[in-house]
């Protein structure tokens, strides 16, 4: 990818101008659209002709705010990638997110190589799930049952292969990689892929980690 092109949408001018600032500076980065709410922000991507990568959200907006926004871009603009910028570090909102499709999320506390990393591995990866993420999804999943239930809590079963192809996926292994680690060609992987997708009810590569760690195919060792 030459480049990632990202949207900033915070309320707060000063953070905004400011990240707004950093994100220029990091080759490779372009600031696509800068907007004060998601009403704003929905009128400027209606006139755009190439969507962004990464939209970074903050969570509390007026008129429209992040947990609204994400759920019309999840409907509308499933291939923006949504990474969620809060002042709340609360497990339950962060669980909250993640569940609704957010593909990480990041306190507005944490360093911008943080930041430029959550880009980058949200892009290659489809997701990014620092320890923080990944401790609010544990405990999330805690009382689960152990039986293996889609997203509609319906008891489904996974082939050794699919197993094998969803723990490397939460491992961010690329699919050729994956494809180099089980020796099967990179269409055989994306047919796993999509099957774990239709099969689990899972919208991206965020939703079938998250799936795979409230089943407990996937141990995060935390």
């Amino acid at each position: 990818m030459d480049e990632i092109r990202i949207s900033l949408v915070d309320d707060q001018q000063l953070f905004r101008s400011g990240l707004a600032a950093l994100i220029r500076s990091v080759p490779g980065f372009t600031l696509q659209h800068e907007a004060a709410n998601g009403k704003l922000y929905l009128e400027q991507l209606e006139k755009s002709s190439v969507l962004p990568h990464v939209a970074l959200i903050d969570m509390h907006m007026p008129e429209m705010n992040g947990v609204e926004l994400n759920e019309v871009l999840q409907k509308m603009y499933p291939s923006i990638k949504v990474l969620i910028l809060s002042v709340y570090d609360q497990e339950r909102f962060i669980a909250k997110m993640i569940e609704a499709g957010a593909c990480g999320y990041l306190t507005k506390n944490c360093e911008i190589e943080e930041l430029v990393t959550a880009i980058n591995s949200t892009c290659k990866n489809g997701f990014y799930f620092n320890p923080a993420t990944l401790q609010a999804m544990r405990k999330a999943s805690q009382f689960k049952s152990s039986d293996i239930k889609n997203i509609s809590n319906i008891a489904i079963d996974l082939t050794v292969r699919e197993k094998e192809i969803l723990v490397l996926l939460c491992k961010e292994y690329t699919t050729a990689e994956i494809s180099d680690q089980l020796f099967i060609s990179p269409r055989t992987v994306e047919g796993h892929r999509n099957n774990l997708l239709v099969k689990t009810g899972c919208r991206n590569t965020a939703g079938l980690v998250i799936f795979a760690i409230k089943n407990n195919v996937f141990d995060i060792g935390l």
